[in-house]
């Protein structure tokens, strides 16, 4: 009889993103936010733990993606510590201490590129948090 010892690879996950972070998210697409991110920032060195990226098409939409996100949150009992950038919407960003939300226009996104800065977060995969289509790939 032949003793085979096989190597274990960790397999551990990282578990789902908070439920306040999925509630930005969902807050999010439910405004027709696009390229929907999650940067998991635990083991990069970050002042927070998650980044929300995504982008809409106008200031009008990047108005609504904030606004829906900030309603979604209130009623978990959340309101922003910080937000910036609401009046001119090139960039909206709601600061909730343990995650960050960004609303970006989508030619500020590319500009400033926050997930090419911050490569050495771990994307989060949304696919069973959103349709195929929302999530960033």
């Amino acid at each position: 009889m032949s003793k085979s010892i096989t190597k274990r690879t960790s397999t551990a996950a990282r578990p789902a993103v908070p439920p306040d972070v999925a509630a930005a998210v969902t807050a999010a697409a439910a405004k027709q936010a696009s390229d929907i991110v999650v940067l998991d920032l635990r083991d990069a060195a970050a002042f927070t733990d998650y980044f929300v990226i995504c982008s809409g098409r106008n200031q009008r939409q990047i108005k609504a993606i904030a606004d829906a996100v900030e309603e979604a949150l209130s009623k978990r009992r959340l309101k922003p510590a910080h937000v910036e950038g609401y009046p001119a919407a090139e960039w909206v960003l709601l600061d909730y201490f343990d995650f960050v939300v960004h609303v970006f226009m989508e030619g500020t996104r590319t500009f400033y590129g926050l997930e090419r800065l911050w490569g050495s977060a771990t994307p989060v995969d949304l696919h069973g948090l959103l349709a195929p289509e929302r999530a960033h790939r």
